[in-house]
């Protein structure tokens, strides 16, 4: 097994990178947005595993009275102390509300995503709820408040507001181990899986690889399968490590949930969904499926926005299965933003909740002078403002079709959700971010549209693989009589793998426990090349087979499955 983060030898040929996935269920906070201040996408590493492509130079930071900041090199030899930030007016967030439907439907006209919900709360009241666009291209259906979204990843902080719910009926506490509640669970290192927390998996600092067990679930593995061979991924230095994990995530969920006796699914509800009256949410995939206004996801491709069908992620529902309305998160949105009370009920304990709150670990060191250095904490982004104000924030992403934000300013008790039923283009955090520009400054101080419709699709871009192009290379070694390929290997992670005859010729890869067919394209010599599919597809893979002298491959590596070096298949 690879060292993390360790070059590898990929499927393709010798001294290549493994490309990332596409992330899964959210995006990262890029170094881009941080030089603006600004969390994006949730919390993943990009899809290449680092930076994105080079960002719009930062503007200065905004005062509070709407100019630009004294630089370092024309400050005063004694500054003044610093004032704390004048509180945000009714007036200014009213005047904010008039005009953000105006710019979210313009996002829609430019980006073509084809609809939108977002809902505002102010002062513990959901002060605006809108819906623009149709939940379905092709079809009449108006998006409306009451629309059903998934979530993807903004799941996240919901499921840590359900966990400190739990806290505070003093059952768990976020600095169990997680063997406490679930002695079945376990990691590479022994001592590391008697020590790792709920905390520490909500917060990503496990060591556990960036993304780690997501490939399962696109090969249709369950949870409790995926959740029991995390064990198999090599780990990062623990807690002195950061990486974006939705599998990490659930176990520690899963753990809680088992403390209280229930499925994961009946405690969010019995512990946040039904007590607020969220009754158009859920952590099963079925009520969407079920749900007659709902938003149908769409994708783009060249022939433009096109519908699509999400993968059910049932398996990891507490980092990324729950749906729901912008009219049922403002109700949790005023909950959060009022310390766990509504309508004058205590539902969660305000010492649990705000744990959710502190920087837990940093998520993205500075990189320029200008930037800022990104936390996360238990299920936030956990980031400060120009004006030095704590914000929490937290974006979703599905490829196949869903892209969504939430942001709070707890300072000002004031709060925005967006959502949206197109994969992911920066419309979300453009929306978001225009808002809180014009309830702060009266004005755009980013052209936020243009900024997040770079950063945000790139980082879902994952590098081409060397053997995705439609035809062989020139001067290619043809490949052996198929007899040197058929059979079955073996692989403690990914299960078996079959290569048979395909039933019009040629080789054909099957996976998974619903024995998932890939046709192999020959690409020069052993090696060959599959389409990817599912949330995390990256176009065509290489298969690279190990032919031995008895004219028989040993072993096979899989590029797609290789990120983390558990991608060799030995034949059986």
């Amino acid at each position: 097994m690879h060292r993390h983060g360790a070059p590898r030898r990929t499927a393709a040929g010798p001294g290549r990178t493994t490309p990332r996935p596409v992330p899964r269920g959210a995006a990262p906070l890029l170094a881009a947005g941080l030089l603006l201040g600004v969390p994006l996408l949730g919390g993943c590493t990009s899809a290449s595993g680092g930076d994105p492509e080079p960002a719009p130079t930062s503007p200065a930071s905004p005062s509070s009275s709407g100019g630009t900041s004294t630089t370092a090199a024309s400050a005063p030899a004694t500054a003044p102390p610093r004032q704390p930030p004048a509180e945000l007016t009714e007036g200014q967030v009213n005047a904010a509300v008039a005009r953000i439907d105006g710019y979210a439907q313009n996002a829609l006209a430019k980006t073509g995503v084809p609809g939108l919900a977002l809902a505002v709360v102010y002062k513990d009241k959901v002060i605006h709820a809108k819906g623009l666009g149709v939940r379905q291209l092709g079809k009449p259906e108006a998006v409306d408040p009451d629309t059903v979204f998934q979530l993807a990843s903004v799941s996240k902080p919901i499921a840590s507001t359900v966990v400190a719910g739990v806290v505070g009926q003093k059952v768990v506490e976020w600095d169990d181990p997680v063997t406490a509640h679930d002695p079945g669970f376990a990691l590479a290192d022994p001592w590391v899986s008697g020590h790792v927390t709920i905390a520490d998996l909500f917060a990503h600092r496990s060591g556990l690889p960036d993304h780690a067990g997501d490939l399962l679930e696109d090969l249709g593995y369950q949870r409790d399968y995926i959740l029991q061979h995390l064990r198999e991924h090599q780990l990062a230095p623990f807690r002195a490590s950061y990486a974006y994990t939705n599998y990490g995530l659930t176990e520690a969920a899963a753990a809680v949930a088992k403390a209280k006796g229930v499925a994961w699914e009946d405690l969010a509800a019995d512990v946040l969904y039904k007590p607020l009256g969220m009754n158009s949410t859920s952590s099963l995939r079925s009520a969407y499926d079920s749900a007659a206004n709902k938003a149908t996801p769409h994708v783009r491709d060249a022939a433009g926005w096109q519908v699509s069908t999400t993968e059910n992620p049932d398996p990891q529902a507490p980092a990324g299965g729950v749906s729901s309305t912008v009219q049922d998160l403002g109700r949790w949105m005023r909950l959060q933003l009022a310390d766990g009370t509504f309508e004058g009920k205590q539902i969660v304990d305000p010492a649990g909740l705000n744990e959710t709150r502190l920087p837990q670990t940093v998520s993205s060191p500075t990189t320029a002078p200008a930037g800022r250095t990104g936390f996360y904490g238990l299920g936030w982004n956990v980031s400060y403002d120009p004006e030095g104000r704590l914000r929490l924030n937290h974006s979703g992403a599905f490829s196949l079709g869903a892209a969504t934000v939430v942001t709070l300013l707890p300072s000002e008790q004031l709060g925005i959700v967006v959502l949206t039923n197109g994969q992911p283009s920066g419309v979300p955090e453009a929306v978001a971010e225009e808002f809180f520009d014009l309830a702060q400054y009266g004005h755009e101080t980013v052209d936020w549209l243009g900024f997040m419709g770079k950063v945000v699709p790139a980082a879902a871009q994952s590098p081409a693989s060397p053997t995705d192009y439609a035809t062989p290379p020139a001067g290619a070694a043809p490949a052996k009589p198929d007899s040197a390929y058929l059979g079955t290997y073996g692989n403690d992670y990914f299960g078996p793998m079959t290569v048979s005859s395909g039933d019009g010729g040629g080789l054909v890869m099957s996976l998974g426990p619903d024995n998932l067919r890939f046709p192999l394209q020959h690409y020069d010599g052993d090696v060959f090349s599959f389409r990817t599919r599912g949330e995390n597809a990256a176009g065509l893979s290489g298969v690279t087979f190990a032919v031995g002298a008895d004219g028989k491959a040993a072993t096979v590596v899989v590029e797609q499955f290789d990120h983390d070096g558990l991608g060799t298949f030995t034949r059986s």
